[in-house]
């Protein structure tokens, strides 16, 4: 298997279940090579977000850069971006640097605990200049509420909610359904082929945090390897169920993923 070179822009998660750290490890379990551009760090642990201090969107860039021009990308996933400036930054350095490199975005706007990770005045931002960059766009029910500006109730609203966002310019969204209820999880994919719906058993456990950032980062890595869209999100959803089952139980809150597996959900 080639050693996928992935570019993360995302924000650092000091707890470790979260961001550019949950990212890196699964890239790593996964056969890839992580590269980062960091967009902000967090004071967090498995109880909440304590602070954040941004990162300067011309350093985001300039990190960005000097990867893009020496390493090099097969795949790129953007996280936590926080402002409307570093959107702006990060889709212009993607659409001059990038073009035709995968991108996965993660429109991270809120944490586990509740606190907000990206301001109000950059959705507009979010949604005009990256998303149409996008190969997949992976929003969980809250985040794809606040896109569409309505509420998602069921699977078929996740389905109508992934053609609007798809209406943007992405090419696919898959739209995650684990804020339902019930004892099955659905994803929801619509992309150019229509629409497909992932099903899983949810699995009864608080040590769910940097489960969004651990797929969108997962599935990045299988399409570097040169994967389908399909077929990169199937694995991925795979390896995902296997690093929330070994999830350590740490913390008293929020707990952090199992993500050094030898399964590697493949």
């Amino acid at each position: 298997m080639t050693q996928a070179r992935i570019l993360i822009c995302a924000g650092s998660d000091s707890g470790g279940g979260a961001g550019i750290q949950a990212d890196i490890k699964t890239v790593t379990v996964l056969g890839g090579h992580a590269m980062t551009a960091i967009t902000a760090l967090t004071a967090q642990n498995t109880l909440g977000v304590h602070g954040v201090v941004p990162v300067a969107p011309d350093f985001v860039r300039r990190q960005m850069e000097v990867v893009l021009s020496d390493l090099g990308a097969d795949a790129i996933k953007t996280g936590m971006l926080g402002a409307a400036a570093t959107i702006a930054a990060v889709a212009a350095t993607l659409a001059e640097l990038a073009g035709g490199v995968p991108l996965v975005v993660d429109p991270v706007m809120v944490a586990k605990g509740g606190a907000s990770l990206l301001a109000p005045d950059a959705i507009e931002v979010l949604k005009a200049r990256l998303i149409p960059l996008a190969m997949l766009l992976t929003p969980n029910l809250p985040e794809a509420e606040a896109l569409v500006g309505r509420r998602i109730a069921d699977v078929e609203a996740m389905a109508a909610a992934g053609a609007e966002l798809r209406a943007l310019g992405a090419n696919a969204v898959l739209v995650k359904g684990g804020h339902l209820a019930g004892d099955h999880l659905y994803d929801v994919l619509v992309g150019p082929g229509g629409v497909e719906i992932f099903e899983s058993e949810r699995i009864p456990t608080r040590h769910t945090h940097g489960t969004g950032c651990t797929l969108a980062s997962a599935i990045a890595t299988h399409l570097g390897q040169g994967r389908t869209l399909a077929e990169a999100i199937a694995r991925a959803r795979a390896y995902l169920v296997e690093a929330i089952r070994a999830a350590p139980g740490l913390g008293r809150g929020h707990g952090p993923l199992g993500h050094g597996l030898t399964g590697r959900g493949a």
